[in-house]
This record gives C-alpha cells, structure tokens and sequence, in this order.
C-alpha cells in the first residue's frame, strides 16, 4: 500500500511539474481560479506526503523541497519565453505547502504505513 501512495504522491510532483511547463496548461474559469490551482496542486501534493510520512522532520524537508520546486518552476516559466514569471504565484504554491501541511496535523494519523 505504501509503495501506491508513493507512486502516485510522485505522479502527482511530476504533474504538477508538467503544467508548470507546458505552453497551454488548462485554465480554470473562475476569478482567481490559477492562484487557487496553485494552492490545491501543492496542498495536495504537502498533505500528500505528509501522509505518508508523519514525523516532523520529513515534512519539514519535504516542505522545504515543495517551496523550492515552486519557486524554481516559477524562475523557469520565465525564461521559457511562453509563460511567464510571477512571485504571486510563488507565494500561491508556498501557502499552499503549509496548508498541506496543517490539514495533515489535523488529521493526527498517519493514513499509510
């Protein structure tokens, strides 16, 4: 069970790192719906993994390698020349880790083991 949830926990990171970068990702047709894409796709992805693997220091280096990966999707998009840069978006991405990351402590037990 736990080798599915990594699977798909990895699935999900590569999703998001394809619609980072590809030229038409799919839009979502409410006001602010890119920002909360962003939120959902990396509160997921945090909550995820957090899951998976409850002890603090874990989620605190998973944490730290989600806030990069957002921060570094965002500076590549901007030299790619058919996206854009934008720090909303960054701050969108980390807000969404750490809300991953409370839903979980919510949660109190780990869903896979």
């Amino acid at each position: 069970m736990r080798i599915l949830g990594l699977a798909l926990g990895w699935g999900w990171a590569v999703t998001i790192v394809w619609l980072s970068l590809t030229p038409s990702p799919p839009q979502v047709d409410v006001q602010y719906g890119d920002k909360l894409g962003h939120f959902g796709a990396y509160g997921l992805l945090m909550l995820w993994f957090s899951l998976l693997y409850p002890r603090l220091r874990f989620r605190v280096w998973y944490a730290i390698g989600f806030i990069a990966m957002g921060v570094g999707l965002e500076i590549v998009q901007g030299h790619l020349g058919y996206r854009t840069y934008d720090t909303v978006d960054m701050a969108a991405n980390t807000i969404g880790v750490l809300l991953g990351w409370g839903a979980a402590l919510l949660l109190k037990k780990p869903v896979f083991r």
